[in-house]
């Protein structure tokens, strides 16, 4: 049985695969900006995206996209507002920037990856 960190790891390396997949050039994994985190930067033939990953072992309770709840939302729009911050806004031109979640599950020999673009839109909290 695989640890959470270790299921967390190989759920972010699927992710990244499967957006360099898509054309995504990954600037960032696990980028720290204080208290808060971003699992994935990347930057996608449309925009900037800041991609939270969600990455689960079968069978599951509950779809693991559902844990990216309000509070969860907010702490991804407080780092990728700092990332912005730390590395200038001004690198990305006037990129539309999107908050995506991607979904792993780990299913004996199989891996389900599921893509959500533009999963929310950040709100005034």
């Amino acid at each position: 049985m695989s640890s959470r960190p270790a299921t967390g790891k190989r759920g972010e390396d699927e992710a990244c695969r499967y957006l360099e997949n898509l054309g995504h050039l990954i600037l960032a994994r696990n980028w720290r900006g204080g208290r808060v985190e971003l699992d994935i930067v990347s930057l996608g033939p449309d925009g900037l995206h800041f991609v939270e990953v969600k990455s689960r072992t079968a069978p599951c309770q509950a779809p693991p996209e559902v844990n990216v709840n309000r509070v969860k939302q907010k702490n991804i729009v407080a780092a990728a507002s700092r990332f912005l911050a730390t590395v200038g806004r001004g690198k990305f031109g006037n990129a539309e920037i999107f908050f995506d979640v991607i979904t792993v599950v780990f299913d004996g020999a199989s891996t389900i990856v599921e893509y959500f673009p533009a999963a929310f839109i950040p709100m005034y909290y």
